[in-house]
């Protein structure tokens, strides 16, 4: 097996899974449907564009910093009339928006596809299109490619070894999220089809904490 491992760093990132009508949520880490969408912008892959491939990966998540849970206050005109197409150009409604401040996140990606997984590796290098955590305003911090993140490593393995991207928490206990096989929280996030025609469904995602994992020595002012 060989995992593929992306850094998620920014001021403001937002992984929503479960947004309807006019309140747009986000997850505590990064939504398997919000990576691929990254990856697919990365390729320049269009939204009309199948992600099999993509979605076969098995995805994990070692949470490096947690973030900040904050809440925007905006509104939004134009909406649609209830049973109808047409939009209300009269009406205002509060669209509470939430999102993650100042975490860091290590997103592994394992498969068998080393091709695949090379392919990957140098798109976030060079992506086609802008690449964001979560939402097309929130750019990162630092750069998604990491220069040795395709290692011929389980994803268990990888993100045991790959050192902290920032500063160890207190206690130096990591969070890490693994995809599993029936087991776990279900998140409702694993794209179905093509982005165009918007159909997820469940994954199982086991929690569980990693000590021990390497300190970078530049580490502490990311």
């Amino acid at each position: 097996m060989h995992t593929l491992l992306l850094r998620l760093q920014g001021p403001l990132q937002s992984w929503g899974t479960t947004s309807r009508f006019d309140e747009r949520d986000t997850q505590l880490e990064p939504s398997k449907s919000g990576v691929v969408g990254l990856l697919c912008a990365a390729l320049g892959r269009d939204r009309a564009e199948p992600v099999d491939d993509l979605a076969a990966l098995r995805m994990g998540v070692r949470v490096d910093r947690e973030g900040v849970p904050m809440r925007d206050y905006q509104t939004a005109t134009g909406v649609l009339i209830a049973g109808s197409a047409k939009p209300d150009l009269e009406r205002t409604v509060v669209s509470p928006r939430f999102y993650l401040s100042d975490a860091c996140f290590l997103v592994g990606l394992q498969g068998s596809d080393l091709a695949l997984l090379q392919t990957l590796h140098r798109a976030l290098c060079s992506p086609v299109w802008p690449l964001a955590l979560g939402r097309k305003s929130f750019f990162p911090a630092s750069p998604v490619w990491l220069p040795d993140g395709l290692l011929n490593e389980s994803l268990e393995a990888s993100m045991q070894s790959y050192p902290s991207l920032c500063a160890p928490p207190k206690g130096g206990r990591l969070r890490l999220l693994l995809e599993s096989d029936g087991e776990g929280a279900i998140r409702l996030d694993q794209p179905l089809a093509p982005f165009a025609r918007r159909r997820f469904g469940p994954r199982s995602v086991m929690t569980t904490y990693l000590e021990g994992v390497p300190h970078a020595p530049d580490a502490a002012a990311a």
